[in-house]
């Protein structure tokens, strides 16, 4: 098994499917790529654009090309000598639609499902109305009103039954069905019905709590199946005395609810989920449940594929994402690391600034955290000052970014993450209530203490293993900063509240309960922080957005050398193997974008006089006062660093920008005169000839600067310590932004056709169409043609006046 010395990300989709990468296989090769880097491509939910969204395991994305397009790739890869890493998703699937199987399954059995224990599911929580029951918040409107308005009907589908509201279909349980099927085999004079009828009242009820009934009751309920639908298809009068009985049952709205009823999931608004919901999801997601991929079985059944091709060899190494969503990635990691032990294994760990990785069995992180130090030596910290004093002038706001970020931080738990904080309080009330000196404290008295506690914790999570009583300094040290933070910030609770929650999340009270609720804690703070910051708190702090990064602190400007170099030795001491990052899948802008708005860290106050000449001419543009002055700023710097871009590609990222923000409006709740009064502002300025021009004059002279700090990054990121990654197409200049943007087809075509050309060009020549891309295309590929010669990592020393402004380090011994 290979490792990898370069690996190039491929997005795979419908439209860039295995065959479509086959043929560009021997591009990469010949670029100097030793591993493809695929994106997730097990079966993915219909239409998927990044297939993060997992409904079948044990299939290949049929919209890919399926098993046999996957083999053709494989055997290109192999038959060119290219490793290939695989982007695979432990932490959760989708139910977006009926292609996931044992989601179906759950609604259709509930606990009694075989695959019941397969997802996150609270069947226990604090709502006695959703006990044993999943809720399924798709309803357009309240339930009465949706029931009333007949826009949920039954249906028969040759031996089944299912429920169909628009373009949801759900399943309707086996059991519930057994008074329907009695009064049509009355209708039809049929015993072998009504015998039918019986052995589904007859089948053990869905929270049967032992293995062996849900076996049996999942042997039965297909065998009944497999008869009804062949007595249907056999005998039309059974067939349309059944359907007949469907047909009253769906006039009748009462006997429609009571059989809704009885479900094992509750349909409800899509608004209750903010407060309700009763499973794990992904972030925010509702159509991605969360796994428990801390069961064996689960485990195994959801790595098959993959696991597979690392034994045959398909594989060399493997990406995990969101680990942190896991209840236990040190212990998921040392069981990847035992069933692939030659495997190249890094995690999508989000490292914030100064955190450092544990000691999993992983060779690193994604890259995230090199990327934010990279790109930090790419900031003048000399310029703080004045851009921070214009930024505040500007839009009238003096927030501190880490201000801001707590900030944002409670609106997504009120908000979006509501049903989560309600579970959690649910389950700390019950540790209270055992706890006499505790038990008084109020649902409202604890709800607000653990939101402020996850609001204040200073990373994602940590991860203390309740079980095994393992609580490490690194984990003391964060929950110690959070609780005194919340403590501070909330002199209104009791101060004892605050001291009890800490001595659960640190061990010093344990118990079942108590230990229960500090795994859950723990996988619930990574979305707090993801939400709230990367999603919000980075589209609200504007003050410089190249500085805005996954795993970045937008309030500290810069890195210097000293911290530059600490770090690459430190990788090389102790990750020589991560993985190097500076664009991806999930970046809010492109590698190429950030190093040209960096630029503005250097001519702060040529910067603050363009932007006030240009709020003054597009004034005539606003609606209303709209947009305001921060969503005008964010515009200007995009326009800086994605400049040229057309204006649907603006308007659409503008779009997301401000839904995200969720200050003027959001995705749950758009507001769309202000989105409105953006557009009609977007495209004032983008056809005002005027400014277009002044605006011209200005970034023109910034074009050639920022590409010189694009090559440096790429020089750095690919002879530095660990492996370096090329995010697909960026090869070339890529002024991309944030999602979907950066998933735009690539032409592979024009790039090949540059690097056949490039041997024949003398630097001059290659400098000469730096439009083109070609100074970063050969800078890369001279950089990988050397990186197997490379030795250790070692600082050079610099002096003279501008020392600071060199990054000098060397590979091996100086000849």
């Amino acid at each position: 098994m290979t490792k990898p010395s370069a690996t190039y990300r491929l997005q795979f989709h419908a439209g860039f499917g295995f065959d479509a990468a086959a043929e560009v296989a021997d591009y990469l090769k010949a670029l100097g790529i030793s591993h493809v880097y695929s994106s997730p491509y097990l079966q993915a939910a219909p239409g998927s654009t990044h297939g993060y969204d997992v409904v079948d395991h044990r299939r290949v994305n049929d919209e890919l090309g399926g098993a046999e397009a996957h083999e053709r790739f494989t055997a290109k890869l192999r038959e060119l000598g290219l490793g290939q890493v695989l982007d695979i998703v432990p932490n959760h699937m989708s139910i977006a639609g009926r292609d996931n199987a044992w989601w179906w399954d759950v609604l259709e059995n509930g606990p009694a499902s075989i695959y019941a224990s397969y997802f996150d599911i609270d069947w226990q929580g604090p709502e006695e109305r959703l006990r044993n029951k999943v809720m399924v918040p798709v309803l357009g409107d309240h339930y009465g009103r949706v029931l009333a308005a007949g826009q949920i009907r039954a249906i028969r589908e040759n031996g089944s039954f299912v429920f169909r509201y628009y373009e949801h279909t759900l399943p309707v349980a086996p059991r519930s069905m057994c008074k329907l099927l009695t009064s049509a085999a009355e209708r039809a004079g049929s015993d072998y019905l009504a015998f039918l009828a019986t052995a589904l009242h007859n089948l053990p009820g869905s929270t049967v709590p032992d293995r062996a009934s849900q076996l049996a009751r999942h042997r039965d309920k297909e065998v009944i199946r497999s008869l009804l639908a062949r007595l249907c298809a056999e005998h039309r009068r059974i067939a349309d005395a059944i359907d007949a009985c469907v047909s009253t049952l769906n006039e009748d709205i009462d006997a429609l609810d009571a059989l809704l009823e009885v479900q094992n999931y509750r349909l409800s608004f899509w608004r209750t989920s903010e407060r309700e919901l009763g499973y794990r999801r992904f972030f925010d997601v509702n159509t991605l449940v969360g796994l428990r991929a801390e069961n064996p079985q689960v485990f195994a059944d959801t790595h098959v594929l993959p696991l597979e091709w690392v034994r045959r060899g398909a594989l060399d190494g493997l990406r995990v994402d969101h680990p942190d969503g896991l209840r236990d990635p040190e212990q998921y990691f040392e069981r990847l690391a035992e069933a692939a032990p030659n495997a190249w294994i890094v995690g999508e760990k989000i490292l914030e600034p100064g955190e450092r990785l544990r000691p999993w069995q992983v060779a690193g992180t994604t890259g995230y955290d090199f990327l934010n130090v990279l790109g930090g030596l790419f900031i003048d910290q000399g310029g703080e000052a004045a851009l921070t004093a214009f930024y505040e002038e500007f839009t009238g706001d003096k927030s501190q970014f880490s201000e801001l970020a707590l900030e944002k931080k409670h609106q997504v738990l009120r908000e979006i993450l509501g049903s989560d904080v309600n579970r959690l309080t649910a389950q700390f009330m019950d540790i209270c209530e055992r706890h006499r000196n505790n038990r008084d404290f109020t649902r409202h008295e604890i709800h607000h203490a653990l939101r402020e506690v996850v609001a204040c914790f200073p990373v994602y999570r940590t991860y203390v293993r309740a079980e095994a009583g393992q609580v490490t300094a690194e984990d003391r040290r964060y929950v110690d900063a959070a609780v005194t933070t919340a403590k501070a910030r909330r002199p209104d609770l009791d101060s004892e509240l605050f001291d009890f929650l800490h001595s659960v999340l640190l061990l010093k009270t344990r118990g079942a309960l108590e230990s229960e609720f500090v795994m859950q804690f723990q996988q619930f703070t990574g979305p707090a922080m993801a939400k709230g910051v990367e999603d919000t708190a980075f589209y609200c702090y504007n003050r410089l957005v190249s500085l805005n990064e996954v795993g970045g602190d937008p309030g500290r400007f810069g890195v210097s050398l000293d911290e530059f170099h600490t770090y690459c030795m430190e990788t090389q001491r102790d990750r020589p193997a991560t993985m190097l990052a500076t664009s991806t899948h999930d970046t809010k802008r492109s590698e190429d974008v950030r190093a040209r708005i960096s630029l503005l860290s250097e001519i702060p106050e040529d910067w603050a006089a363009a932007v006030r000449r240009w709020s003054e001419h597009n004034e005539r543009y606003k609606r209303d006062g709209w947009p305001d002055r921060n969503t005008e700023y964010l515009l200007y710097q995009t326009l800086v660093g994605a400049w040229p871009i057309g204006v649907e590609r603006l308007l659409a990222y503008m779009r997301k920008a401000a839904r995200e923000a969720k200050r003027h409006t959001s995705w749950t709740t758009v507001n769309q005169a202000f989105e409105t009064a953006v557009q009609s502002f977007v495209e004032g300025l983008l056809g005002d000839p005027e400014f277009m021009a002044e605006f011209e004059r200005f970034v023109g002279p910034l074009i050639e600067p920022g590409r010189g700090q694009a090559l440096s990054q790429v020089l750095v990121k690919i002879t530095a310590p660990g492996v370096p990654d090329i995010y697909q197409g960026t090869e070339l200049w890529d002024l991309s932004l944030v999602d979907p943007d950066n998933r735009r087809p690539v032409d592979y075509a024009a790039r090949r056709r540059l690097l056949d050309e490039l041997d024949a060009l003398t630097p001059e020549q290659i400098l000469a169409r730096g439009d083109e891309g070609l100074p970063k295309l050969w800078t890369i590929r001279q950089a990988l043609r050397i990186r197997e010669r490379l030795g250790d990592y070692a600082r050079i020393p610099v002096g003279g006046e501008k020392c600071d402004h060199v990054i000098a380090f060397q590979r091996g011994e100086v000849i």
